[in-house]
């Protein structure tokens, strides 16, 4: 079967793509839960500990913004086996690890993986299922938050299994490394599917997408909501800890969030699809979503912790999807598209890596999260006006130049004519 000559990449690769994106949250969503054990056999601080969801953040940034490239010298395939391997070795090392250093550096290994993998299977999904993107992109979207629950909730029961009274939270971390060799055979295994996308293509340098407004816009308000997601991995089961939960209560809570997110994930982009392509009034109701969960958090509210996990998790998986289909509508071609989506990623996650850190100093300096919680709301509000901005009418002028032209794939089909639209001309 060639992806780039049908308009259905068929159930078997659908299946690969959701264990491919399972892997990309697990590894982050694991440490949270077991933060204690962690920091009394590392003695690693609260400030510091941050660094367990910021330097992966970073390395996932830095690296999405290269995926593209690597994707055009070792094709799509190559690339996404490549990302797997990494987090397949860096969920490995946990095992032996024994000091913060080397925790660390398994994370920012892992965040690397991740980042490649991220920066070519929007593109890869596009191409594959260029008749279902809306839905196709939110099982990708729901798969990945799916693994995200898997790791905040399993990681600390493995941890008890294998070590009882004491957590053997080496055991905890470093069992999502099978899931990603898994992963990794799978995909492998994929031989006959072709991706046009691994053949060299001119204009396709995310380096374009320095100059253009509309790109820095996409990945600004992408950056900004996943600031809120990659605070609560990092502190949620802490905050919950501070109030007398224990470890597993405050892992099964980001599980629920994590569920929330992997509903909303799948059927918004899906709703969102049916009602034509403009985004922009479910991108405004995945936000007050936000808003109203981190003002429970911030006010103390006197509703119960799975109501407010659900409904942020609404919100924040509900947006994650919604932004990456709303990157790739802006251009006809899945490796332009996937480039554009790229660079959306690599940057969005290097801002989104500052929030979990500002969180870990406003913990360290107050004992408390009320004034990260009240950021994270100003940050919704914020965000609201921005996302008016995402015109389906304007993406042509909004993206004019970025690309050459002659980069397009031979006889893709538009996103305008398969919404029975007009062809226009980007």
């Amino acid at each position: 079967m060639r992806a780039g000559r049908s308009r259905d990449g068929g159930i078997a690769f659908a299946i690969v793509i959701v264990l491919v994106a399972l892997n990309l949250r697990a590894f982050l969503t694991s440490s949270s839960p077991l933060l204690e054990p962690i920091r009394i056999a590392t003695g690693i601080g609260f400030h510091a500990v941050a660094l367990l969801t910021v330097l992966p953040m970073f390395a996932m940034g830095g690296t999405s913004l290269f995926g593209a490239a690597v994707g055009q010298r070792i094709g799509a395939r190559g690339g996404v086996g490549l990302g797997l391997a990494a987090i397949a070795l860096a969920c490995a090392s946990r095992y032996v690890t024994g000091g913060a250093a080397a925790l660390l550096w398994s994370a920012a290994l892992a965040g690397a993986g991740v980042g490649l993998v991220q920066a070519l299977m929007p593109g890869v999904v596009k191409q594959a299922y260029p008749a279902r993107i809306g839905v196709m992109t939110g099982l990708y979207s729901a798969a990945i938050m799916g693994g995200g629950g898997l790791g905040a909730m399993a990681s600390p029961w493995v941890a008890h299994a294998f070590g009882g009274a004491q957590p053997d939270w080496h055991a905890g971390l470093s069992i999502w490394s099978l899931l990603a060799v898994f992963a990794l055979l799978y995909w492998l295994n994929m031989r006959r599917m072709e991706f046009t996308a691994d053949a060299p293509r001119q204009g396709l340098s995310w380096l374009r997408c320095f100059a253009s407004r509309r790109a820095w816009l996409l990945a600004g308000c992408f950056g900004l909501i996943n600031g809120g997601y990659t605070s609560l991995v990092a502190w949620l089961p802490h905050f919950y800890a501070q109030q007398g939960w224990t470890a597993q209560q405050g892992g099964s809570v980001l599980a629920l969030m994590t569920a929330a997110q992997v509903v909303s994930a799948l059927a918004m982009p899906a709703i969102a699809r049916s009602r034509g392509r403009d985004l922009r009034p479910w991108l405004v109701l995945t936000l007050a979503a936000q808003l109203a969960g981190f003002c429970a958090l911030t006010f103390d509210a006197p509703a119960p912790a799975v109501a407010i996990a659900v409904v942020l998790g609404f919100g924040l998986g509900g947006a994650f999807s919604l932004c990456i289909v709303l990157a790739l509508d802006h251009l006809p071609d899945p490796a332009q598209a996937g480039a554009l989506a790229g660079f959306m990623q690599g940057v969005g996650f290097m801002i989104a890596a500052l929030a979990p850190f500002v969180a870990g100093w406003v913990r360290e300096h107050t004992g408390g999260f009320t004034l990260a919680w009240a950021y994270l709301a100003a940050v919704a509000v914020a965000l609201l006006p921005l996302m008016l901005r995402f015109d389906p009418r304007r993406y042509a002028a909004s993206t004019a130049g970025l690309f050459d032209v002659r980069g397009a794939l031979p006889g893709a089909p538009s996103l305008a004519a398969l919404d029975g639209a007009a062809t226009r001309k980007v």
